[in-house]
């Protein structure tokens, strides 16, 4: 029990980590600030943003670093990048230094590395403590990333609420400090012994309680807002630090009262929560092969596992023109086969999937990083505050939601890529929302709808991309997806940010110090429009890629029930 236990503390660690290291989310909170501080415009202000983005780019070098270095090593390396980065600009907002702009963009930089550092820590933790619920675990840890921002608001608003430069100091310590309260139970590390035969579904109960504490956090820190000050928002930080500390029960009662497992295992006997994990995948491939074997003209499979037509395929490609083509065209044959990066690279599903997340997930981050100045156009530069928490929490929310095709596969099963495309169906509708309308309550709804989408999306990514392209190979290649955050967060800002910019030289402009600010709704409404085009043709990638690879999902669940019955 007491390996047991100290899995769980390994857990609740992560979640702590997570929760207060996603810190490129509350850019917005100080990016007026900044921008005044250093006299810069629109277009630079964006180049900034970019920065923090562009350390994804150089994510692959924390898995290098921990092939030689101690995982607790890679983790405080982590915290001291952050707390240099994010020190050095509070210095700067605070006018205490004065730092070149080329300067403070590579201490954006550095920012924005650290965090690939800490997810890559925390995606370890995950995967070593929990191979058979790997899925739940990292989507319950990454969700809690999407709730920093309102976490960091609340912190700012118990402390000073009236200074935004609190965030980035609050940035640069809060990550120490959790690193330091990670390191005992990181150091201690249970051995990995197999599970015994209950222990895939006992777990499973126990995520399903944390993922309920969750959402009962993510619910109170979206009514507690972010407006409080002084001694109600000390309180209400309290509160949140109490929800967030409440999974410590878990590993506590685990190690303290033993029979409480076999009694979550009676309980849960028949909720049949089986996860797609690597055994299953290679039973799966061992099925299809015999199932093709004895076919024989059916479904045959290449050596790189692309299925090539069948006679009734090509047929039916035939009579149905070049869309036909298109979705049967070196369809995905099976779930799981590993695909290295030159392979990948030449797949059409991975195109379209990497389409559909450039304009959808990074979609909504390029919209929460321009969300001060959002507001600010639109007069309610009070609401920035509220607008990250709101964002942050729906954010959270919908990084909780891609875990649940995992619990109601019993009940109702649904490809992955199915989801994919139900969570960005709603973003388009958002766009053109804040654009034909100016209200206040049009900015809230799409803001939390936004958040809602794109966290779903972040989430579920890196079991999508395991499952279309290998579990083994999932490090190089969700590398190589979310390259496409720093180019649309380049991309997209640089758009806004010269649609923003062109219209303060058309004479809607205000002047707080040397800064130049836009105001009124055509600040952002070019911006909008083209944003919600692109996250429509993301939809429609979305769509063909659950088309592409509906079948290879059904065969893989058909044959697991055929395993467990």
């Amino acid at each position: 029990m007491a390996g047991q236990s100290r899995k769980w503390m390994i857990l609740v660690a992560t979640i702590w980590i997570q929760a207060f290291t996603g810190t490129n989310f509350d850019f917005s909170a100080y990016s007026s600030d900044l921008k005044s501080v250093l006299g810069i415009s629109q277009v630079q202000l964006n180049y900034l943003a970019t920065a923090s983005d562009l350390g994804k780019v150089f994510g692959w070098s924390s898995g290098l670093a921990l092939m030689y270095l101690p995982l607790w090593v890679v983790l405080f390396m982590a915290a001291f990048m952050g707390f240099f980065s994010y020190g050095l600009q509070w210095l700067v907002i605070r006018n205490a230094i004065s730092l070149p702009y080329i300067l403070v963009f590579l201490l954006c930089l550095l920012a924005g590395y650290s965090i690939c550092w800490f997810n890559t820590v925390c995606y370890v933790l995950c995967i070593r403590n929990f191979p058979a619920n790997r899925t739940l675990a990292l989507s319950l840890t990454v969700s809690f990333n999407g709730v920093s921002a309102a976490l960091y608001s609340l912190a700012g608003n118990a402390i000073n609420s009236s200074s935004s430069s609190i965030y980035l100091l609050l940035n640069a310590f809060v990550p120490l400090i959790i690193s330091v309260a990670a390191l005992i139970p990181i150091l201690r590390q249970p051995s990995l012994d197999p599970l015994p035969p209950d222990g895939v579904k006992r777990d499973s109960l126990i995520f399903l309680m944390l993922n309920f504490v969750a959402v009962l956090t993510g619910v109170y820190l979206l009514l507690s807002g972010s407006t409080s000050s002084g001694a109600t928002a000390r309180l209400l930080f309290a509160g949140a630090l109490f929800l967030l500390a409440f999974p410590l029960f878990i590993p506590g009662i685990i190690y303290a009262r033993g029979w409480f497992c076999r009694t979550i295992y009676s309980r849960i006997e028949g909720s049949g929560f089986i996860l797609v994990d690597v055994d299953d995948l290679e039973l799966h491939r061992e099925l299809l092969v015999q199932e093709a074997s004895s076919l024989g003209n059916g479904l045959l499979l290449s050596d790189n596992g692309v299925s090539n037509y069948s006679i009734t395929e090509q047929k039916s490609a035939e009579s149905g023109g070049c869309c036909q083509t298109v979705l049967q065209k070196d369809q995905l044959a099976m779930l799981g086969e590993e695909h290295p990066a030159k392979l990948l690279l030449r797949r059409l599903d991975f195109w379209l999937y990497y389409i559909a997340y450039f304009c959808g997930g990074t979609i909504g981050l390029v919209y929460s990083n321009n969300l001060g100045q959002i507001a600010e156009s639109r007069g309610q530069s009070s609401s920035t505050t509220t607008l990250v928490t709101l964002y942050s929490s729906f954010s959270f929310f919908g990084r909780l939601l891609s875990a649940a095709p995992d619990y109601i596969r019993a009940k109702m099963y649904f490809a992955r890529t199915g989801w994919l495309a139900i969570a960005l169906l709603p973003m388009p509708v958002a766009f053109c929302l804040l654009a034909v309308s100016g209200q206040s309550m049009a900015l809230h709804v799409g803001t939390a709808v936004i958040g809602l989408s794109s966290g779903f999306i972040f989430a579920a990514a890196v079991s999508i991309t395991s499952e279309l392209f290998g579990p083994n190979s999932v490090g190089v290649n969700h590398n190589i997806l979310i390259t496409n955050i720093p180019v649309g967060s380049l991309v997209y800002g640089l758009l806004a940010a010269i649609v923003y910019d062109a219209n303060v030289e058309s004479g809607l402009k205000d002047f707080i110090t040397d800064s130049m600010v836009c105001m009124g709704r055509l600040c952002y409404f070019f911006t909008f429009v083209l944003w919600g085009c692109l996250s429509l043709l993301g939809l429609v990638s979305s769509v063909l890629l659950f088309l592409r690879t509906r079948s290879a999902y059904d065969r893989f669940e058909r044959n697991r029930l055929t395993q467990l019955y």
